[in-house]
Parts: structure tokens; C-alpha cells; sequence
């Protein structure tokens, strides 16, 4: 019993001592590979059904376009009332519609317009899920000290499950077909809602002051774009994923078209950039410290973007399967550790906000990339596509690099507050962000 105060030092990870987040990593771990294997296989079957890039940008338009507009909305409503009962109420949802699309699939009725009618509702559905979900992790965690830990496998679990669900869907449509996915994705959704009915979570202190929405919206702009360092990143993120992700829908024309594959070289090349995705997530999640994260925040897009331009130019499969390791890899880090940053530094009563405004950067910009790639691919071809992509990410990447030393300049006071220490252990010099 006297080694209990040193014994959360020794864990690799100490947020899964808690067991509400034991049971919120176990559920939501399983249901977010479900969901994402609905993603690759939407778009796999519209390619199939329409054979136009175009039309493949089109659905990712409409299942992510609610989250540019409708977000900052979920985050004012999340800092409003039970995040606990929200996300039970949207995991409900999101079951009934990967249900139904497997469904019309297994019957062979469905068509594109279903695809983009129950697509346009699932992202209705995740405009309010994702800001609750992430503003939902602090309530989950019993040791304050395991917050951090908390945060990155969280945005470990969220952002890694868009690589490792992918993947698997892959090796499943080529085998059992498209429909399958959905069902397994509906199906998941029983673990998560049964993990969040098991919990025993203490009612949150929530503000009674009534005050107009709209009002709420600016009070969380302001607070974020006031903020030098939460506006670089937001902008960041924003920016990759305009630009960095519409490799998610253009890989299918790779793997089919360029590289003379299938649905099973989908999967594999959805496997390697899981796996590179998973390198980078077990490194995030087992970081002692958030000190130096600003460094991995600015070189993540460079990796990712060196990955496209080099992916855009293989014509030669175990080369790109080599090369989908670092597209992973640099995904994951930029998105994640971003996550993870914002989390840690944000104000507890404008956290629900302030991921609606990260929702929105990222979720919210992938649909008007999808819709830009389409149209792209559709003119100059998916290669080239992916190689201007890279370079904007380069770009992008060098930008936030040369704002490094000042945006350490006003993160300061916010690590005091927090009691993080600027200085390294074991090191004289200081190192922030």
C-alpha cells in the first residue's frame, strides 16, 4: 500500500486506471473503426455505382459539410448540457443509419441518392458527436494528473481509427463486399452505447446563465482567434485537411486505375497507412509531456506532404504501400497531437467550444477537400492532385515552423496557470509549446 502515490508514475499509460475511460477507450475504440469502414466503403460503392471522381467528392461534400456550418453550434450545446446523455443520444442515431444503409445494400436497392440522403444525416449527427465526445474525456478521467494521458490516446483513438478502419474495410470489401461494412459498423455501435450505460459519471457543474446562442458562438471565436497559438494551430488544421486528406477519397482511383488493382490493394494500402498511423499514436500516447508538441505540430505536415508528392509519383505498389506508412504517420501526428495541445490549454467552461472550432477546422474543411479533389482528379488527373496537396502541405508546415518562437512567447503564462513546467527535466534550458 506505500508505493500507491508513486505507482501512477510507472504506468505507461495512467488514463486507463480510471475505469469510466477503460470503458469510454474499449466502446468508442470499436465503434469509431466501424464508423470509418462505412466511410471507405461509401465511397468505394459510389465509385462502383457512378465510376466518377467527381461523384466520390459529392458524398464526402454532403457527409461532412453539417460539421462546417452546424459545429460551433454542437459546441455551445455541449457546454450547455450532459455531454454523458448527448453522446448516448448520438450513438442511437448514428446505429439507426449505418443500420439502414446496410440495409438497402444487402437488398440491392441502394442508389446514390440514398448514399448522399443518410450520409447528409450522419453528418447532422456528428456536428454535435465529435465536440461533445472530445470535450466529454476530462469528466472521464478520476486523477487530474491523467488528463493529459487521457487527451492523447483520445485523440489517438479518434484520428487513428480514420486509418485502421479503413484498412480493414479494404480486405473486407474485397472479400465479403461493401454491404458487410455497414452491418459491422452498425453492430458496433452496441459497444459503445453499452459502455456508456455502465459508466457512473458525476453530474457536471453547468452554467444556468441563459445567454443567446449566437452570442455563445462569438464568445468562442473570439477566444480562440484572440489566442496566437490556438489560431496558428486551428488554421494549421484547417489547411491539412483542405488539402492533406483528400487522399482518403482519391486512393480509391490509385488503387483501382493507376496502380491496376482492386479493392484487396485498396486494403493494403489502407493497412500501411494504418500502421504508420499506429506508430505515431502509440508515440503521442506514451509522451511524459506536452513540452516540444508545437516542433511535432509543424513538422507533422511536412511529412504528410512529402508522403503525397512521393505517393502521386509510385506507380509501383510495395513502393507505395512503403510510402503510405508516412501519410499515415504524418496524419495522425499533426491531427492528434493539435488535439491534444488545444485540450490541455483550453478553459473548462469554452472546452466544448473551442473542439467545436477544432471540429470545424478539421472535419469541417474535409468536405470542401473531397469536393475540390473530385473536381481536380476530374481535370487534371488524381496524380497531379496529389502532388500540388503535398506541396501546400510543405508550405504550410514551413509557415508554422518560422511562428514557433513566438507563439512559445505566449503560451508561457498559459503553462504556468496550468502548472506545467517550462523547463525539461534534467535540462537547463527552456522549451515551450
Amino acid at each position: 500500500m506505500a508505493n500507491t502515490d508513486v505507482t501512477p508514475k510507472r504506468l505507461l499509460l495512467p488514463a486507463l486506471r480510471s475505469k469510466n475511460y477503460r470503458l469510454f477507450f474499449a466502446g468508442q475504440g470499436i465503434s469509431l473503426i466501424g464508423s470509418w469502414m462505412t466511410h471507405l466503403a461509401t465511397i468505394w460503392l459510389v465509385y462502383y455505382l457512378t465510376n466518377s471522381p467527381l461523384m466520390l467528392g459529392v458524398v464526402g461534400f454532403t457527409s461532412q459539410i453539417p460539421s462546417f456550418f452546424l459545429a460551433p453550434f454542437g459546441g455551445v450545446f455541449v457546454d450547455r448540457f450532459s455531454r454523458y446523455r448527448t453522446l448516448i443520444s448520438t450513438q442511437i442515431l448514428a446505429m439507426i443509419q449505418s443500420l439502414a444503409l446496410a440495409a438497402l445494400a444487402l437488398t440491392g436497392t441502394i442508389q446514390v441518392w440514398h448514399i448522399i440522403g443518410l450520409s447528409l444525416f450522419q453528418g447532422l449527427i456528428n456536428s454535435v458527436d465529435s465536440p461533445a465526445r472530445q470535450a466529454f474525456v476530462p469528466e472521464l478521467v478520476e486523477h487530474r494528473e491523467d488528463l493529459a494521458n487521457a487527451i492523447a490516446i483520445n485523440s489517438t483513438m479518434i484520428n487513428g481509427a480514420q486509418l485502421i478502419g479503413p484498412a480493414i474495410a479494404g480486405l473486407l470489401i474485397a472479400s465479403i463486399g461493401a454491404a458487410y461494412c455497414f452491418l459491422i459498423d452498425g453492430l458496433s455501435y452496441i459497444a459503445v452505447i453499452t459502455a456508456l450505460l455502465a459508466m457512473n459519471i458525476k453530474p457536471r457543474q453547468i452554467s444556468l446563465k441563459i445567454g443567446n446562442p449566437l452570442q455563445k458562438i462569438a464568445e468562442g471565436f473570439v477566444y480562440a482567434f484572440s489566442f496566437p497559438s490556438i489560431r496558428a494551430i486551428l488554421l494549421l488544421s484547417a489547411l491539412v485537411s483542405l488539402m492533406g486528406l483528400q487522399y482518403t477519397i482519391l486512393v480509391t482511383i490509385f488503387a483501382e486505375e493507376i496502380l491496376q488493382g482492386s479493392a484487396e490493394t485498396l486494403g493494403f494500402l489502407m493497412v500501411a497507412s494504418g500502421v504508420g498511423a499506429s506508430a505515431g499514436g502509440i508515440y503521442l500516447a506514451t509522451r511524459q509531456t506536452i513540452l516540444g508538441i508545437g516542433k511535432l505540430i509543424a513538422l507533422a505536415p511536412a511529412i504528410l506532404g512529402v508522403g503525397l508528392i512521393a505517393f502521386s509519383l509510385s506507380r509501383f505498389l510495395p513502393l507505395s504501400l512503403f510510402i503510405m506508412l508516412f501519410i499515415g504517420l504524418g496524419t495522425i501526428l499533426q491531427i492528434a497531437a493539435s488535439n491534444t495541445f488545444l485540450q490541455t490549454i483550453v478553459e473548462d467552461d469554452k472546452r466544448g467550444r473551442l473542439m467545436s472550432l477544432y471540429t470545424m477546422s478539421f472535419l469541417g474543411m474535409i468536405p470542401l477537400g473531397h469536393l475540390l479533389g473530385g473536381f481536380l482528379a476530374n481535370r487534371i488527373g488524381a496524380d497531379n492532385t496529389l502532388f500540388i496537396d503535398g506541396i501546400v502541405c510543405i508550405l504550410g508546415s514551413i509557415i508554422f515552423y518560422r511562428k514557433l518562437p513566438e507563439l512559445k512567447q505566449t503560451i508561457r503564462t498559459v503553462y504556468e496557470q496550468k502548472g506545467i513546467s517550462m523547463k525539461l527535466e534534467g535540462r537547463g534550458k527552456t522549451e515551450g509549446g
